[in-house]
């Protein structure tokens, strides 16, 4: 069977500076949905485990071992499909909030997302824009200077094999923080996964 995490250092073409990620679109635990997590050493990073395949409104991305980072929450009475992420466990501390865009024909983009920190109005600065085909693992995360700071991408098996969609890789640049990086993935796959319309 093919390993599933990225290949060693000395197989590597990637720039020292980014890290590379592989995604797997599986939980852990059985009988659950999420992602499992690994970096370049074959090591778990991160892991998000939905006990209840039906609950898509409170995702929780936790660390190798176990530990809140970030509660990604759809927003409740909301028109549009708006998701807001949270600091740690509660829901005391909202960091980000985005936005599915919903006229996909005019925009390359999938979702703006907003940083809320600091933010007394709740409108905070458009951060990080999102661009690119989430069903074909091929997406783009600019910053606010509409520079490259994240990638996802399909990863390859030694011998141009596939895994498909459900594993792939996410490479992020030093100018964004990995965590915050794997939160932006979990939105896009809430927005634009397999139940919902994938651009």
């Amino acid at each position: 069977m093919t390993k599933v995490f990225p290949n060693g250092p000395s197989s590597s073409c990637s720039d020292a500076t980014e890290t590379v990620l592989t995604v797997w679109k599986k939980s852990m635990l059985l009988n659950c949905e999420g992602f499992t997590v690994f970096n370049a050493d074959g090591n778990l990073v991160y892991r998000v485990d939905n006990y209840l395949a039906d609950n898509k409104g409170e995702i929780l991305l936790m660390d190798a071992a176990g530990s809140p980072l970030f509660t990604i929450r759809r927003k409740r009475l909301s028109l549009a499909d708006s998701w807001v992420v949270y600091e740690g466990e509660t829901g005391a501390n909202p960091r980000f909030s985005a936005r599915k865009q919903m006229n996909l024909l005019k925009s390359k983009c999938l979702t703006r997302v907003v940083e809320l920190a600091g933010s007394w109005s709740g409108k905070g600065m458009c951060v990080y824009e999102i661009e690119g085909c989430y069903g074909k693992r091929c997406c783009v995360v600019y910053d606010e200077k509409r520079r490259i700071v994240a990638e996802i991408k399909r990863k390859e098996a030694a011998g141009g094999l596939s895994f498909g969609t459900d594993v792939f890789r996410l490479v992020v640049q030093p100018q964004i923080d990995t965590t915050v990086a794997m939160a932006l993935l979990i939105l896009l796959d809430q927005m634009f996964g397999s139940s919902s319309t994938t651009p």
